[in-house]
């Protein structure tokens, strides 16, 4: 026995020996953590296969390198390329928990603008198996450290190393080949980055988003007038007419849109014991002078609210991976819409409770034509104030009304809230209904924070009607993206009431709250299918504003002519007759379909999907390369970004020149009396002394 395990130990101490011990454990934690902390998606024995050989190919690769050093130095360097390994699959763990995708570079880049107050949200993330990833590193630099292992101090023999770099790209070579044979233009067509995971790797996924990251550079570099022209003779194809009883029903109104973070449409009506979570939500929703919709889509990537802001405003998607507001926010051409209402008589207002270089909303908001930005710094805050990533809806909503009231009507007011923010904790006085009991801590304080909300709601609601905005104001309410992500199914499916949920059903669950209240609006619940990318044209007609030559991708919701395929960032799409998950097919039954289809109905199918990859794809060519800079659109004047500050003293003074020049703010029409007060709130850190 002792010398059998002489030998293996001997084994071992060479460089051959220790690199294939380093390259075994790395490969059996990549395809432990491949099955175990992501969902992949893995359907038959080929991708299982190409899921278990897809870490072999980049490990022959990088610690193939520690073998073109001799000694000691050569053991410490395939420990030191394990341990940056194992960091990168430990920060994808955390990340994929939360937003159900990969840290791209883009992310990565970006992270300034989204990085503060995310301590709280990662220790929520955090399982203490998570950190199992580093026990190969550790075993291993305890094996050298100890002289466990005897390092091999002898020559190196250069064709050793070589013969394993040349491997490991024969061998990725072959990964490729079958993973396109498997799923044919995997890199040029798909849209979700699990498939690059499942086929290709974790690793390679990291050098794939680097070149994106490049790629978008020399997009920019690259793109001309010509690559506009195409794309416009596409939308224009596209292009719906406006649905007279509704067009123009708006002009000349106040714009209220009310970001509901996180909020998602099942909570609509929604119960916990027989009593409503957000009754007055439901009932804004319900009310005969609010259009609702109840097949509204968020089609969020990896930019989450961001994404939601840019296609709400500009009609065109986020980005693959990454966000376009943080990459491209500050440097390119946009015709947004409160730019267009800007150069219409409008004053233009974003508020938000957290600090305005969050998503780079400081920079992004002056490209697309905001006169003010109220962020953080224009509020009071206390300790108690605030909680996660900014002001608690309340406080904020009460402390906005002295901007709101100073705005020269008509006005476009965005109302970002987000107290209802991942991990949805709130302090116990603020709490009103107990939490579920799905036994998922990340899901079941969901309901407290959406009931937080929607008291917030009620309080704004109150106020506009007690100041006089309400009946002249059009107020437009949306939930920005998921608040529940996907990797939660057993407590999803229990809070849908079922044994467990399929792929169509959690495409369902995408669903967010979309209604537009005006009074004498022809109310009711609309079924049409729609996202957020329909939201500009469909504001646009009802405010009477012509959409003849605009560059965007969605269609007016009211539209009678307008197509009902709902793409995701991904590239899947739902629609009423047929839904496409990853290569699933479902009918509106939640049924898989794929065998029962005619040679028509695959036909149309596939037409859907092409009309998706195609509308992606055209999106993603107008930011990356910023086509709009080409584009001089008939009667709007392109953004000056300079002309725009955010700072507070500059900011407020400017406000209060406006006042003067239009003498139609609210403050102004009350003779200067401040409607601060018509703001009730049972914020209790407003009642403590």
């Amino acid at each position: 026995m002792r010398l059998a395990l002489r030998k293996i130990r001997d084994g071992l101490s060479t460089r051959i020996g220790f690199f294939t011990l380093t390259l075994f454990l790395f490969w059996m934690k990549t395809y432990i953590v491949y099955n175990t902390k992501f969902t992949l998606g893995v359907s038959d024995g080929m991708q299982e296969f190409l899921l278990a050989l897809n870490p072999i190919p980049a490990g022959l690769l990088l610690f193939g390198i520690a073998l073109y050093f001799r000694g000691r130095k050569s053991y410490w360097i395939m420990i030191v390329i394990n341990l940056l390994q194992s960091l990168w699959l430990f920060a994808n763990i955390l990340y994929y928990r939360e937003f159900s995708d990969f840290l791209s570079m883009s992310i990565i880049k970006s992270s300034g603008s989204v990085s503060n107050n995310l301590s709280l949200s990662i220790s929520q993330i955090i399982h203490g198996t998570d950190f199992l990833v580093f026990l190969d590193v550790i075993i291993l630099a305890l094996l050298v450290i100890f002289k466990v292992i005897k390092p091999d101090l002898s020559p190196v023999k250069i064709w050793r190393p070589i013969i394993i770099t040349v491997s490991s790209l024969v061998l990725f070579a072959i990964n490729l080949g079958l993973a396109e044979k498997d799923r044919s233009q995997l890199l040029t067509r798909t849209f979700d980055n699990n498939y690059i995971v499942k086929y290709l790797g974790l690793d390679f996924f990291a050098g794939y988003s680097t070149y994106q990251a490049h790629q978008e550079s020399a997009t920019k570099a690259n793109a001309s007038k010509k690559d506009l022209d195409e794309i416009l003779k596409k939308i224009n194809k596209n292009r719906t007419s406006p649905n007279i009883e509704y067009y123009g029903k708006a002009k000349g109104k106040n714009v209220f849109i009310f970001h509901l973070e996180s909020f998602q449409q099942f909570m609509i009506d929604y119960k916990v014991n027989g009593e409503e979570v957000t009754p007055n939500i439901n009932k804004f929703y319900h009310d005969s002078n609010t259009l609702a919709f109840d097949n509204f889509f968020n089609q969020v990537g990896q930019g989450k609210t961001s994404d939601a802001e840019t296609m709400l405003e500009n009609s065109l998607y986020g980005l693959p991976s990454g966000s376009a507001m943080t990459s491209y926010g500050a440097g390119n051409t946009f015709q947004a819409l409160p730019a267009m209402l800007d150069q219409r008589g409008y004053t233009t207002a974003a508020f938000h409770g957290d600090v305005g270089s969050f998503w780079n909303r400081d920079n992004t908001y002056k490209s697309w034509g905001y006169q003010y930005f109220f962020s953080k710094d224009y509020y009071k805050s206390k300790k108690d104030y605030n909680i996660g990533y900014g002001l608690k809806d309340k406080i904020f909503l009460k402390q906005s009304v002295k901007y709101i009231e100073q705005l020269p009507q008509p006005f476009y007011a965005k109302i970002i809230t987000l107290t209802n923010h991942y991990p949805y904790e709130l302090d116990k006085k603020n709490q009103s209904i107990a939490k579920t009991t799905t036994g998922d801590a990340t899901v079941d304080g969901y309901v407290q924070t959406a009931r937080y909300l929607d008291q917030s709601f009620e309080e704004f609601i109150n106020y506009l009607k007690k100041a006089g905005l309400y009946d002249n104001s059009m107020i437009v309410v949306y939930g920005d993206h998921y608040g529940i992500s996907n990797n939660h199914k057993k407590a999803i499916a229990q809070l849908l009431g079922k044994k467990k949920v399929t792929s169509y059903d959690l495409a369902m669950f995408q669903k967010v709250p979309f209604m537009i209240h005006l009074n004498g609006l022809k109310g009711g619940i609309n079924h049409t299918y729609g996202g957020e990318i329909d939201v500009m044209p469909t504001l646009m007609d009802l405010l009477g504003i012509k959409d003849t030559g605009t560059v965007q991708l969605g269609q007016d919701l009211l539209s009678n002519n307008r197509s009902q395929t709902v793409a995701f960032r991904n590239g899947d799409f739902v629609s009423p007759v047929y839904s496409k998950i990853g290569s699933k097919v479902y009918n509106n039954n939640g049924e898989v379909v794929n065998s029962k289809l005619t040679s028509k109905e695959s036909k149309e199918v596939e037409k859907q999907q092409d009309e998706v990859d195609s509308e992606l794809n055209m999106s993603d060519k107008i930011i990356t390369g910023d086509l709009l800079r080409f584009y001089n659109l008939e009667g709007f004047k392109k953004v000056d970004k300079s002309q725009y500050t955010y700072k507070k003293s500059v900011a407020l003074k400017e406000l209060k020149e406006a006042q003067k020049k239009k003498k139609t703010s609210l403050l102004t029409k009350n003779n200067g009396k401040s409607t601060e007060d018509m703001f009730s709130t049972d914020a209790p850190e407003l009642k403590e002394k």
